[in-house]
């Protein structure tokens, strides 16, 4: 984002992107219980934002590690709910709808995650940035959050990864090194991951064109 303060921790209409997010699970019925895994120095802040806003189902704010694995390690070890979604603080658009589809997915399959068809072909360049391959984009989707999990096997699996030593960039790649079958869901184009300075026009746009459709719903009841 090039800016000083973390992703999760821009204002956006006038709160922290990280409470855009939380609200999304606070509000759906399914969620239980919620953990967030966070930087040791930003706890404090964290936690008074989330009585500020009222919220009642974070359960705890643990400190998480030094990669992305780790911190999702130290948030399940918190957690007690059988079933357990792991998301992303910087993506504050995923639908109610969508979650419930994706456990639905998990109830049966006990592995699940979003994901969403590539629109642009897609190149495996080496260092050179010579174009070594083109693979079939009909087979490429690109993956989102929250990914599902029963959690006793999604613990098995992190516990394999420091086994092993392994360095994932998600958590299905753990499930897939543990030999469990990971079922695809149908995400959203929309559920974007704020990264990058153009994303937050993007995201803007998107929380317009919502907040239309919301008028446009109430006005029809």
């Amino acid at each position: 984002m090039d800016t000083r303060e973390s992703k999760q921790f821009l204002l956006f209409h006038e709160k922290p992107v990280l409470l855009h997010t939380l609200r999304i699970f606070e509000t759906h019925p399914e969620i239980d219980e919620i953990v967030i895994a966070s930087k040791e120095a930003e706890i404090e802040r964290i936690k008074k934002w989330i009585k500020q806003d009222g919220m009642t189902k974070v359960a705890d704010v643990v400190v998480g590690g030094e990669e992305r694995q780790h911190s999702v390690y130290e948030g399940l070890k918190r957690l007690t709910s059988e079933w357990v979604l792991v998301h992303d603080a910087v993506r504050p658009f995923v639908s109610q709808e969508t979650i419930s589809r994706l456990l639905a997915e998990v109830y049966q399959h006990h592995a699940a995650i979003l994901a969403v068809p590539v629109k642009d072909t897609i190149k495996v360049v080496n260092e050179n940035c010579t174009v070594e391959q083109t693979p079939d984009r009909r087979r490429l989707w690109a993956v989102q959050t929250p990914q599902a999990f029963r959690r006793e096997h999604l613990l098995r699996a992190h516990e394999l990864g420091q086994e092993r030593s392994l360095l994932v960039t998600d958590d299905s790649m753990l499930m897939e090194a543990l030999g469990i079958e990971v079922k695809v869901v149908a995400g959203e184009y929309t559920n974007i991951k704020l990264t990058t300075p153009d994303d937050l026009i993007l995201a803007e746009a998107i929380y317009q064109m919502r907040g239309k459709k919301h008028d446009s719903h109430r006005s029809r009841i």
